[in-house]
């Protein structure tokens, strides 16, 4: 095994960081990717209270866990969106308040930014989440985009982030988005595109996820290739998707996960059509030593069968890189 395998504790927030735990060590993960939600990891409460920090560590301790990053998705999405009542049910009552838009928006950068001295008081480096995109309504573009328009997107992400990055950077942290549509960057060209509009400064990279990508036909190993030193963080995430027409496509034709004919799905890992090996070799072409942290969701099978099939799989199918040539014996 090369790197340590951990959990992405977001789709676990119904139980307790310590059932979760106590779950996560006998299926054989190594850490938790503690999510900013749930009763997990408590932003306020780390900055707040001096014992916070050191208390989650000790719990996760006891079941032989590690913590090597936190993840705030929810209030992320809320900074760069459009704001709107859907909202209102992922943040905390903190950051939502009385609902106004422009209001959300700014609370939600500060808590992300909290979110970073809080990550630095647990003593983690990266930081996951989403940024939101004010342009994902003009993914599809009729009536035509005037693209002064997805450029002045891309600017409110800058004019956005750029402060919250500086407090990242005093910090010692970095932010990893997670490339995903309904964020600034959904594919490729849009994380190049990202990366050009904050002048490609080092407290931002990505949280590589090929469950994202492969289903929208986007090269998910030539993504890790391109942006080798912008791989901060990497979930293993795996999804189906038809080789046939179906009646529901890419876009998902509003019908819920589950629903039959429809074109993609996620599924546990190993079960989908992602090449896990592939992307074990790219990682480390990339050099990428951090966690493997397996996000599972998939709507038709148990989670808890699911996280310990997949924590087992991806300690399989990891591997360190070659530290010299295989024929070097053979060398003059």
């Amino acid at each position: 095994m090369a790197r340590p395998v951990t959990l992405f504790t977001g789709q676990w927030a119904d139980l307790t960081l310590e059932d979760l735990a106590k779950k996560a060590s006998s299926w054989g993960y190594d850490g938790l990717e503690l999510a900013c939600w749930g009763d997990h990891f408590d932003v306020q409460q780390a900055l707040n209270d001096p014992n916070y920090c050191q208390g989650r560590h000790d719990l996760l301790n006891r079941y032989g866990l590690k913590v090597f990053s936190i993840s705030n998705h929810l209030v992320g999405q809320a900074i760069c969106d459009r704001v709107d009542q859907r909202h209102k049910s992922i943040l905390p009552s903190h950051v939502w308040g009385d609902g106004n838009p422009e209001d959300v928006q700014i609370r939600a950068a500060q808590e992300m930014c909290d979110t970073s001295r809080a990550a630095a008081k647990l003593g983690v480096k990266i930081v996951n989440g989403f940024t939101g995109s004010r342009i994902w309504p003009l993914l599809y573009s009729f009536p035509p985009n005037d693209p002064q328009m997805i450029e002045a997107g891309y600017q409110d992400f800058a004019d956005r982030w750029n402060p919250i990055l500086d407090v990242f950077d005093e910090v010692g942290v970095r932010f990893a988005l997670e490339v995903h549509p309904t964020e600034i960057a959904f594919d490729i060209a849009s994380s190049e595109r990202a990366l050009t509009a904050i002048g490609n400064r080092e407290s931002f990279g990505f949280n590589y996820d090929p469950s994202h990508l492969g289903y929208q036909g986007v090269d998910y190993i030539d993504f890790i290739d391109r942006f080798s030193d912008r791989i901060y963080h990497a979930h293993m995430k795996d999804v189906w998707w038809s080789d046939k027409l179906t009646t529901v496509g890419v876009f998902g034709g509003h019908t819920e996960f589950g629903t039959p004919g429809r074109f993609w799905e996620f599924r546990s890992i190993g079960r989908g059509n992602i090449e896990f090996e592939e992307i074990i070799r790219a990682l480390n072409r990339a050099n990428y030593s951090g966690p493997l942290s397996i996000e599972w969701e998939d709507i038709g099978m148990d989670r808890e069968e699911g996280a310990s099939e997949a924590c087992s799989f991806i300690k399989n199918i990891d591997f360190k890189p070659s530290m010299a040539a295989f024929d070097a014996a053979f060398a003059n």
